[in-house]
Order: structure tokens, then sequence, then C-alpha cells
């Protein structure tokens, strides 16, 4: 863990010699760098956003970041704009704490580790009530990647029509700008693709209850792969999601969600992340290239 300058921010930077993590800490926290030593930044740096601070509303930035769902102006963007309370060292990571927000009363917290041997990172996410009233909400992790890239999105298993297959078995969220004639989406009979386009200025979203517990992302000849928790017969927002996803003529944001909960004043939700990066990856030519590629990585 070292202090560095990094778009115009004190900076926090996690390295194993592979990869290198950067928190920033003059505002956020956001993980605002993921990527290889010398490389490309998987994640987006959102041009006019860097190196700011003290706004009086909330600023996107990019990079990675703890969010409170279900989405509100109060409870999801409340401005992060200034350093936050905490930043310690801990084996293998930093150990980041925001005070409580004034409009929420709740506390943020990432334990955010690099694995010593390899280009994974571990991202221990807690949400506390630290007000004075019981609060619903779920936890939800924010991966805003950068241009050019391509998602990949697990579909569940075929199955013909029969008596044991009578009943749905997936839920989708659509939203009023959802369209699935925009040509950034595919979809094939395994997987959902959707591209990041900077010509395309429509925004598009969709939300799904992901019972595989991964997305993929290609750029920049790197694979990213997010794995987040899936649990059996919760209560999901959004009409049962555990996973969204958006994109913009600047980004694609890779999105997972926690069960609804209502938490107590001193109670706290958690949920651990885990990322995978891969370099000299050649984006999947079809389907049965990202069963061959992709899901063995997985």
């Amino acid at each position: 863990m070292e202090m560095v300058k990094f778009n115009g921010w004190d900076c926090i930077r996690l390295s194993n010699g592979i990869v290198e993590v950067l928190v920033t800490r003059s505002v956020g926290p956001r993980i605002i760098r993921y990527g290889f030593v010398g490389g490309e930044n998987v994640l987006c740096e959102i041009p006019g956003e860097q190196g700011t601070s003290g706004e009086d509303t909330w600023v996107n930035r990019g990079g990675h970041r703890l969010w409170i769902a279900p989405e509100g102006p109060e409870f999801s963007y409340e401005p992060d704009n200034v350093p936050y309370a905490e930043a310690t060292a801990i084996s293998g990571g930093v150990h980041t704490r925001q005070e409580p927000g004034p409009l929420t009363g709740v506390q943020k917290e990432m334990d955010i580790v690099l694995d010593p041997a390899t280009g994974f990172v571990k991202i221990h996410h807690r949400l506390t009530n630290c007000g004075k009233a019981p609060i619903r909400l779920a936890l939800w992790t924010v991966n805003v990647m950068g241009p050019n890239g391509r998602e990949i999105i697990p579909l569940p298993p075929k199955a013909p029509h029969s008596p044991s297959t009578l009943l749905p078995n997936q839920k989708f969220a659509l939203w009023s700008y959802s369209d699935f004639a925009d040509p950034r989406w595919t979809w094939g009979s395994r997987y959902l693709f959707l591209r990041q386009d900077p010509s395309m200025h429509s925004n598009q979203k969709l939300g799904l209850l992901n019972k595989f517990g991964w997305l993929g992302y290609e750029r920049a000849g790197m694979l990213f792969v997010m794995k987040f928790p899936y649990h059996d017969g919760a209560e999901y927002p959004d009409y049962g999601c555990n996973c969204e996803t958006f994109t913009n003529a600047d980004f694609t944001e890779l999105e997972s969600i926690g069960p609804l909960t209502t938490l107590a004043p001193g109670e706290f939700v958690e949920q651990d992340d885990e990322w995978k990066l891969y370099r000299d990856f050649a984006p999947c030519a079809d389907e049965n290239d990202v069963a061959a590629r992709v899901v063995p990585l997985v």
C-alpha cells in the first residue's frame, strides 16, 4: 500500500507487480484503476470528472463504487466528494470507511484485497445503519467499465417444452428506455452480449436474476470477470434482480445487488465480490467460444 497521485487525486496504490489497483483517497472512495502494470485500465475514467472534488451533487467519476438500492435520489445519489474517514492497511490490501451519510445515516466500508500471485481481487462490502430508525435497502456494487468493450451475461440453460418445463426459469426487469431493437444488444441462446459504443448516446439498462453469479467484460485485449453471490429464495429489488447492467456513450456498468434487508439501527449487511483479470485475450467470436474460453476462467 502506497500513496500516489493519479488523475489529480491522492490515491492508494496496491500492486503485486502483476496488476495494480488504485483507490481514490481525495473523494469517494472509488477503485478508479484496475489493470496490468504498465497496461490499460479496464475501468472507466470518465472525462471531465477526474481530479475534481467538493461538488455539491453526486459525481460518477467511473471505477468501482459501493451504492444503495433500490435506486433513488436520496439513498443512491448522496454526495461523496470529499476525503473519507479512514483508509487503513490490512493484510494484502486496504480497509476504507466513510462517515455515515448525512441523508441516509448509512456507513459504507470496503476491504479491498489483492492476491499476491495473480491478478485477482476480493472486495468485501459492508453497509451499516448508523441512524435512529430502521432502513430497508439492498447492498449494490457498481463497476463502471471502460469504453469500446463488450459485456457477456450468462443465460439459463435451454430445454425443450415439456411437462417438466411449464414454468419460467428467468426474470428480467426493463426500464422505460430499455430497447432490444438497439444494435448494442446481441441475444444468443446461452449468453447475452452488450456492446459499449461511444457513437450511441441513448441509454440502455437491463436487470435479471443471475443464478450463475458472474459477468464478463472484454476490453483492450483483456477479459474482466466479476463474481458475486446468489441467494436462493431471497427477495431482491427491481422485480427480483441480483444483477443489472447499464450502458451509454461513455461506459458500461456491471452491477451486483444483494437481497432486500431491513436494518435496525446498528445492524449491517455484507457482500463479497471477486474480480479476475486476464490479458492477451482475443474477443470471443461466438457463444461456443465463450463456453470454451471464458467459462473455465470463471
